[in-house]
């Protein structure tokens, strides 16, 4: 399982929403070896006011937040930020230095999907990747 969530202006949200999505799960996909109907995102579109960051960053500054069932080797993790950096940057054109990524994982026991604890649900997919 991985949700993302991706916030920045909304100017820059509302230009790349399609092409960010598209980018944020190929890498997902290609890094993880996820599976492409598995495609779960929240975009978070703020107004000035509400986004603070360093100026060097530039409007079009993105943070994505990956949460995700832990047990995903560190090459495979390593793969999915170089990934990402790579397809934003081509789809959207936001450099990588405007794009910050934070992965969390978390057991499979501390998530609940479909009505079950995800420690005892059938994925489909391999997590240890």
């Amino acid at each position: 399982m991985a949700q993302v969530i991706v916030y920045g202006l909304e100017s820059t949200i509302d230009v790349h929403r399609a092409a960010l999505s598209d980018a944020i799960h190929g890498a997902i996909m290609k890094a993880l070896d996820y599976p492409a109907e598995k495609r779960f995102q929240r975009f978070i579109p703020l107004n000035p006011a509400d986004f603070i960051y360093p100026e060097d960053r530039g409007p079009r500054y993105t943070i994505i937040e990956i949460s995700m069932f832990e047990g995903r080797t560190t090459s495979a993790k390593r793969a999915l930020i170089s990934e990402l950096f790579a397809r934003i940057e081509s789809a959207t054109g936001i450099p990588p230095h405007s794009i910050e990524i934070t992965i969390t994982e978390t057991p499979k026991l501390n998530w609940g999907i479909r009505g079950q604890n995800a420690q005892d649900l059938s994925l489909g997919y391999q997590v240890d990747v």
